[in-house]
């Protein structure tokens, strides 16, 4: 495998559960048609992204409703499937969680949001995400072929040392469901996703809601992947589709030869280091 297909899933609110795990099963299937072998959704796919809807749509993972759905339809196309995000209840805790599913429906890992989503830019944005649920403490990470995958959600993509801790860990491309908001996606959004890319010579995948003006929290949009280099491999617009790039797998191991960053980092000076 030289290189991989990858389809990065906008998707808009729906108002029910139901409708929205349908929506995004259809969406799947259509991106399967196109040869997508890793298939990523968006962050709080399945629900308002608010916290007094996060508890009313939370479930086990995996034995929910949403994770049998997604493990279903991973197992019918033979895919890797990216589960975005959506609310999951741990006895009286809520996360903020990622599952990953892979080809045989089973569930590859899941990766609770590490960073909380807390902002307030009066007259912009206020969003507490502490006030519902409880931050995760682990990183997760699956493999497809020779290709290692980190997972992060939104926020923590704004914690340059965690994406920095995955690419030590040996991660070739980094995936970060996310609901930016639109004030900060104009200034933001594309500039973390390459820096990120840029940074640690690797694949960075940012995949978005699409906007709904109508809701109450508005999602930026523009899901977009970038490739080591920095460069923008595909991009979505505002409204709901679904974009794909071809990786190139060896392109992350070129630039590390050709741009070798990586080894000439002083850890006679400073070091960073993962804990967990």
């Amino acid at each position: 495998m030289s290189t991989l297909r990858v389809a990065l899933v906008q998707l808009h609110g729906c108002p029910t559960k139901k409708e929205n795990i349908t929506n995004a099963i259809t969406q799947i299937r259509l991106a399967k048609e196109r040869g997508a072998r890793l298939i990523i959704l968006p962050e709080c796919f399945n629900s308002p992204y608010s916290t007094a809807e996060f508890a009313r749509n939370a479930e086990e993972i995996p034995r929910g409703e949403t994770s049998v759905a997604l493990a279903r339809v991973a197992a019918e196309t033979g895919v890797y499937l990216v589960g975005g995000t959506y609310p999951e209840r741990e006895g009286t805790k809520l996360y903020n969680t990622c599952p990953v599913f892979g080809p045989k429906g089973e569930l590859l890992c899941k990766y609770r949001k590490m960073h909380l989503f807390d902002i307030d830019i009066p007259g912009r944005c206020t969003f507490r995400e502490s006030a519902a649920l409880t931050a995760g403490d682990q990183l997760a990470t699956f493999t497809i072929g020779s290709l290692k995958i980190g997972l992060g959600i939104c926020w923590d993509k704004r914690f340059a040392e965690l994406t920095a801790c995955y690419r030590q860990l040996g991660c070739d491309m980094m995936i970060f469901p996310s609901a930016f908001d639109t004030y900060t996606g104009p200034l933001h959004w594309d500039l973390l996703g390459r820096a990120r890319a840029l940074d640690n010579q690797m694949f960075v995948a940012l995949v978005s809601p699409a906007r709904d003006e109508t809701a109450g929290y508005v999602a930026y949009g523009y899901s977009l992947l970038s490739d080591p280099w920095g460069r923008v491999l595909c991009r979505a617009k505002e409204v709901q589709e679904t974009v794909f790039a071809d990786i190139d797998l060896k392109m992350c191991e070129e630039i590390k030869q050709q741009i070798p960053v990586l080894r000439q980092k002083r850890t006679d000076l400073y070091e960073l280091k993962a804990k967990q």
